[in-house]
């Protein structure tokens, strides 16, 4: 690319690829002829700076191994992280136990029944998620819940190396290295990656690449991106429109192309909403309905009155601040000039609005999602910055970058108490491996994740059909037990169960154990 057009790719790229002179070369620098042994300061120092030059120099040559490396090593990271919270017992059964039993399902060519749900209970009716099946070979072969953390760990992983590749494009070899790291270590997937396993996982790296198409004006390739969305989740169709939208903008501002196939994508989005949440879900559901409406019309108040509480609704309570100032911040800030940027505002829309709590904050995995967007806003705008600009904003995105690392479970990696395996853990699994494969088992949230793979597992809480299950396997300390299973529910469902005659075989330091008679 001339260097007319990409300033800051002409001006990065120089940096990288520019030697940095020795000491011996320079006129003014001092003979060490006579203590060789002895090197200056200036030389120690230079020398790791050198050779970072020279690998920049290197990179800038092959971007492609930049991006892959970078994806491959995010990938190790969480496959890491997840892989060892699971050893740990900490995933629960909302949400990879769900997934397991929905997952296995497709293996086996039936429908995705999950008994963690309820009995009986259709998965497509609680979200519309039919691209999970394509799991189902990987599940046949290996039959396991760290199946699906890991293919969530290489899903995620993946979106690293659009970005990364389009960074180098813009800006060099330095730029993609930030890119590239900041869009693997940012707050939003490192947080999904190692929370259970969500449908999710296949929309950051779709984004990643649709996202990075509209940067590089090429609309059939977004789109094309783009549309798998739409078996992902159902409200993903609306930012499938939104990709519409701005193929459509793209292309009256630069009058090449007719905005008609963008309009197109647009309405075919918006539509695939409005099916799956008004005909498809309640199909399949058993109450016949969305489950969710609920939380969108404020908890139950109505639609007048939601409609009069909508401004206070999307700026309040000050958690809300949080997650758009962190989501600015993840662009550099410079990103929200970037028209990319709206396609989060289906998400955050959708999010800010709800009544649940859970939506609005940087926890869990919902802002997953909104990181290869923001890191191609970012990308986006740096083709139109000086030197100066696209400096500050690398660094504003990297110091968030670093800031944020030690709040999410990537720095588990090197904590070596995360490796240990403590005496509590160990009498949990000598509890769990009394039960025996194929048993029917009720359990708490986070024991049934490490039941699911090998045992057809309900929640502890739920009442039991016919004779109820074989065994009950319950920690009383689990921190999660408050959701999906309230603590009073649990405490009950128990005392039935002592109350029909089930015979308690571990009962000790929280952990519990019954079968039936």
């Amino acid at each position: 690319m001339p260097a007319s057009v990409s300033p800051p790719r002409a001006l990065l790229s120089a940096a990288s690829a520019s030697p940095v002179p020795s000491a011996a070369s320079s006129p003014s620098a001092p003979s060490t002829a006579s203590s060789p042994s002895a090197p200056t300061t200036s030389s120690a120092l230079s020398a790791p700076s050198a050779r970072f030059t020279t690998l920049l120099a290197l990179l800038a040559r092959r971007p492609a191994a930049l991006a892959w490396g970078l994806a491959a090593g995010f990938a190790a990271l969480y496959i890491c992280v997840a892989v060892n919270r699971h050893r740990r017992g900490l995933t629960k059964a909302y949400d990879l136990g769900i997934f397991e039993q929905a997952v296995r399902a497709y293996a086996h060519g039936q429908a995705p029944i999950v008994p963690l749900k309820g009995t009986g209970y259709h998965l497509l009716g609680d979200h519309f998620h039919p691209l999970i099946a394509v799991l189902a070979p990987a599940y046949r072969a290996f039959p396991s819940p760290l199946t699906l953390v890991v293919a969530q760990a290489l899903l995620m992983a993946l979106a690293v190396v659009p970005l990364t590749r389009w960074a180098h494009e813009v800006a060099g070899a330095r730029a993609a290295l930030v890119v590239g790291c900041a869009t693997g270590a940012s707050w939003g997937i490192v947080r999904a990656a190692a929370d259970d396993f969500h449908e999710i996982a296949f929309a950051v790296p779709l984004l990643a690449f649709a996202a990075t198409a509209l940067g590089r004006r090429r609309p059939l390739a977004a789109a094309l991106w783009s549309l798998p969305l739409l078996l992902v989740k159902e409200d993903l169709g609306l930012t499938v429109a939104a990709v519409g939208v701005l193929i459509a903008w793209q292309a009256r501002r630069e009058r090449r192309r007719s905005p008609l196939p963008g309009l197109t994508l647009a309405v075919v989005g918006l539509a695939a909403t409005v099916l799956t949440v008004l005909v498809v879900l309640p199909a399949f559901n058993p109450s016949g309905g969305f489950d969710y409406w609920q939380q969108l019309d404020g908890g139950g108040q109505g639609w007048q009155a939601s409609l009069r509480a909508l401004p206070l609704r999307l700026g309040w309570p000050p958690v809300k601040w949080l997650l758009l100032f962190l989501l600015a911040a993840t662009a550099g800030f410079a990103g929200v000039r970037s028209p990319l940027l709206l396609l989060c505002v289906p998400t955050l829309a959708w999010r800010l609005l709800s009544a649940n709590p859970h939506y609005w904050g940087v926890s869990y995995h919902y802002s997953a999602v909104l990181m290869p967007i923001a890191l191609a806003a970012l990308v986006d705008v740096l083709r139109r910055c000086d030197a100066r600009r696209v400096r500050r904003a690398l660094a504003v995105s990297a110091l968030v970058t670093a800031v944020t690392l030690p709040l999410y479970p990537l720095h588990e990696v090197v904590m070596p108490e995360a490796w240990r395996t403590s005496p509590r853990l160990t009498e949990t699994r000598a509890m769990l491996h009394r039960i025996p494969d194929g048993a029917a088992v009720a359990a708490s949230n986070r024991l049934a994740a490490q039941l699911t793979g090998r045992a057809e597992v309900t929640l502890v809480c739920r009442a039991p059909v016919g004779p109820g299950p074989q065994w009950v396997a319950v920690d009383v300390r689990d921190p999660s037990v408050q959701a999906p299973c309230a603590t009073a529910d649990t405490a009950r469902m128990l005392a039935l169960y002592r109350e029909r005659g089930y015979r308690p075989l571990v009962e000790q330091d929280g952990l519990l154990l019954l079968q039936r008679p």
